[in-house]
């Protein structure tokens, strides 16, 4: 087909929902919206660094994808391919405050259909719509609305706000393929599934650097078998391995538990020999038959990132250990700059430099597998905590063995890197991962306190030296671009000491009396290890009675009356816990000429600490606009004082309710109030906070 007469177009975002008149139809074989906070926030974050390189440049447009539809007639285009980007763009561009007026709609879902309409029709962007009952609504568009508010108040800064909105109108592009007419719709399916995939970026480099190994055939084949094993990102190592080379255990030793070579060299040669790998022949491959499933393992994890983004901490990390040059604050750890950062470094790309970079993958996929949590399989059920620090032996009767026994170091390990992760779940900018990465490939001797030493101040650090420091903060209280690297790198070098004696949270991030800020997640997720690490150190393993002076001290120190430990002993942190919950609810907030009624909280109040927790999704939106006494229902065991830690999922929501059921003697809506309940609860938590930081 002659180039000229592809139906294509190159659409901005104003032009799709603001220009030539047209409705979007989402038909009834495509799949409800599913997007959640992890895939918006990352097009948004990958619109907004489009935003700053661009220098504010009209000219300059940003691709962020296609959209396949086919043209019914009067400019109604049924959505054959790209509707979940569509929905949230139209999600977007209200919680931005942008009118449009061309029309998406879901035809035959008509819960779908009305939940957008309820949307624009508000006019603002409105949290009330939040609070309706679910059954009037499409939780996955409500939820969709929430975390697109959610993303744009977490990455775009309020100064650059109007500046955003220009470049996401008029620079944000689609490509908008239009189905032609004569085009047996049927047919067409059949094609977009049996076409092979683009050729992927990681699949691009890993070309790029065979070609720099000067045609050496064994190099290679070693290369080649390196990057199979290491890109299978839910599988151990040593298991990948060991499949190729079951009788050489020279790499790992007799157990499969350390690392014993120190470069490409002394890798011994691999059994399976394939052919070279070229750009050619990647390409020649995607239009093959589709290769059968992989049979899953029963020692196989979900990976906690995928190939691409992990390539990038590799590198980071060669470079930094090999570069005295390097400047790490000006690297991306986003898989969308790849190549770009691959880009950088040509004239360094030399036949040595890939070796010591392949040799630094395959170290880093060891560490990742055996010293970093992996999420099991399973779903998140309450009392079995899915995340695992173990390692793999070739072993039939051990198979995989916890990192450090049943120690208290392993189960702390465990809870500090896991709450890492829930903190920063999108697979792009792991600063943390890159962190424990790098201080693995330095550590002389991989002792295991002194790694759980280090992860420990890593924690601290993030918390004193950047989340309660000022100058590490922008003017909506999120960390500056590039803070993580300046505070934690010091020429090039891990350096977690803490700088930050102020302990300075209220003047931050609000009290309930003064002007707010939103509060970043990782604050409450510390703060639940926080309460966790302090119920371990204090109780567990004592076996302790309810009237014991030490649990009764322990509960003083909390602001609540006792309740079953095994809330604490079973906590661990989930990976549903995404969303923030007003436990005295936003929709009964005092207007600016006085209270809605009597004894309502001011805006203040309601965004302060204290009134603020984490909460799984499943449970998210549910009654969320009634009296904290009414919620304890939904989210308690009120006669067994037993939660659902997949459902709550923090201690310092089951504290929270804890003190609410205790004040249910009181007058209705006074069973948690500010100055007796909101106002205390908040100082006993950043007590916690505050000797926490005395004692590290």
């Amino acid at each position: 087909m002659n180039k000229e007469s592809l139906p294509l177009k190159q659409l901005s975002i104003e032009k799709i929902y603001n220009g030539e008149k047209a409705t979007y139809e989402v038909p009834i074989y495509q799949r409800n919206f599913a997007w959640e906070y992890d895939e918006i926030s990352a097009l948004v974050h990958d619109i907004y660094d489009a935003f700053l390189g661009s220098n504010i440049d009209l000219e300059k447009k940003y691709y962020i994808g296609t959209l396949v539809s086919f043209n019914k007639g009067n400019n109604i285009f049924e959505v054959i391919d790209g509707q979940q980007r569509l929905t949230t763009i139209n999600l977007l561009l209200h919680v931005l405050g942008l009118r449009i007026q061309n029309k998406l709609t879901y035809r035959a879902r008509q819960k779908a259909d009305n939940t957008l309409k309820s949307i624009w029709s508000s006019g603002e962007f409105n949290k009330n719509l939040f609070s309706k009952e679910l059954d009037e609504m499409d939780s996955g568009i409500i939820n969709g609305l929430k975390y697109a508010n959610a993303a744009i108040n977490n990455i775009v800064p309020k100064d650059y706000l109007a500046g955003f909105k220009r470049y996401f109108l008029n620079n944000v592009y689609l490509i908008h393929y239009e189905v032609p007419k004569d085009v047996n719709l049927n047919h067409y399916f059949e094609i977009m599934n049996s076409r092979g995939e683009q050729l992927e970026k990681h699949e691009v480099i890993k070309a790029r650097l065979l070609a720099k190994l000067d045609s050496n055939k064994e190099v290679e084949a070693v290369f080649t078998i390196l990057w199979e094993i290491c890109s299978d990102m839910n599988s151990y190592v040593q298991q990948k391995y060991y499949e190729l080379n079951n009788e050489d255990i020279t790499i790992f030793g007799s157990n499969f538990i350390d690392f014993r070579i120190s470069s490409f060299d002394e890798l011994p040669e691999m059994k399976s020999n394939p052919d070279p790998l070229t750009i050619e022949k990647l390409i020649c491959e995607k239009g093959d038959e589709k290769q059968p499933e992989k049979k899953e393992r029963i020692d196989s994890f979900q990976e906690i990132i995928d190939f691409p983004n992990f390539l990038l901490i590799v590198l980071k990390i060669t470079l930094i250990t090999e570069n005295n040059t390097f400047n790490p604050e000006n690297f991306n750890l986003d898989d969308k700059e790849l190549i770009n950062e691959f880009d950088k470094i040509e004239k360094l790309m030399d036949k040595e430099f890939v070796k010591k970079f392949a040799f630094n993958l395959l170290k880093a996929k060891y560490f990742l597998d055996n010293y970093i949590v992996h999420h099991s399989k399973e779903d998140d059920m309450p009392r079995n905590n899915p995340w695992k620090l173990q390692n793999w032996q070739n072993d039939s009767y051990v198979g995989l063995k916890n990192l450090d026994g049943e120690s208290d170091i392993q189960n702390k390990l465990v809870q500090l890197l896991s709450m890492f992760e829930v903190s920063f779940s999108p697979r792009q900018r792991k600063n943390y991962l890159f962190y424990c990465l790098l201080h693995l490939f330095n550590a002389k001797i991989r002792d295991i306190k002194e790694y759980y030493n280090f992860v420990s101040s890593l924690a601290d650090k993030y918390f004193h030296d950047i989340y309660i420091k000022i100058e590490s903060l922008n003017e909506d209280k999120k960390p500056k671009p590039g803070i993580f690297d300046n505070m934690i790198l010091v020429n090039n070098k891990l350096d977690i000491t803490l700088k930050n004696n102020n302990f300075d949270f209220t003047s931050i991030y609000g009290d309930g009396t003064s002007d707010w800020a939103d509060i970043p997640l990782f604050v409450f997720n510390y703060m639940d290890y926080k309460i966790w690490e302090k119920y371990y150190n204090e109780l567990h393993g004592k076996n302790s009675k309810q009237e014991d002076k030490i649990n009764k001290d322990f509960f003083e120190e909390l602001g609540c009356n006792y309740f079953k430990l095994d809330n604490f002993r079973f906590f661990y942190f989930s990976r549903t816990r995404r969303s923030l919950e007003h436990f005295y609810p936003q929709v009964l907030a005092s207007d600016e000429k006085g209270t809605i009624e009597e004894g309502s909280l001011t805006v203040e109040q309601i965004n302060c600490f204290g009134n603020y927790a984490m909460i799984g999704n499943e449970i998210n939106s549910a009654g969320s606009g009634n009296l904290p006494i009414h919620k304890l229902s939904k989210y308690m065991d009120t006669l067994k004082e037993e939660f659902n830690l997949v459902s709550v999922a923090s201690l310092k929501f089951m504290i929270m309710m804890k003190i609410c059921k205790d004040n249910k003697t009181r007058e209705i809506g006074q069973e948690w109030n500010y100055e007796e309940d909101i106002k205390q609860h908040q100082q006993k938590m950043l007590n916690i906070l505050k000797d926490a930081c005395s004692s590290s």
